[in-house]
């Protein structure tokens, strides 16, 4: 079943966030992922919700997707993410 990691971003240092758009891709393909929402324009339909920039990732299953964000090769990109922005994230299994 596929699964979808859900993030809001909250660019605090785009300079600094450079090498993670351009490392990202990659990890995300290795385990089976891609994107069908990187940005774009949001139009909120109904509560409080203030999105920032909204990126959404498909995977084959909540295992792959799980895979990826623990993987060694993601975990430094994630440490450069982190220094350089603010995400809520969470993981949705689809149905």
């Amino acid at each position: 079943m596929a699964a979808y990691v859900i993030a809001n971003f909250e660019v605090l240092d785009a300079a600094a966030l450079e090498g993670y758009r351009h490392g990202a891709p990659a990890t995300i393909e290795k385990y089976g992922g891609r994107y069908l929402v990187r940005g774009g324009a949001v139009d909120v339909l109904e509560g409080e919700f203030v999105p920032k920039h909204i990126t959404v990732l498909e995977f084959p299953s909540v295992e792959h997707a799980k895979a990826w964000y623990e993987s060694p090769e993601y975990r430094v990109l994630l440490k450069q993410r982190q220094a350089a922005s603010r995400c809520d994230g969470f993981i949705v299994a689809g149905v």
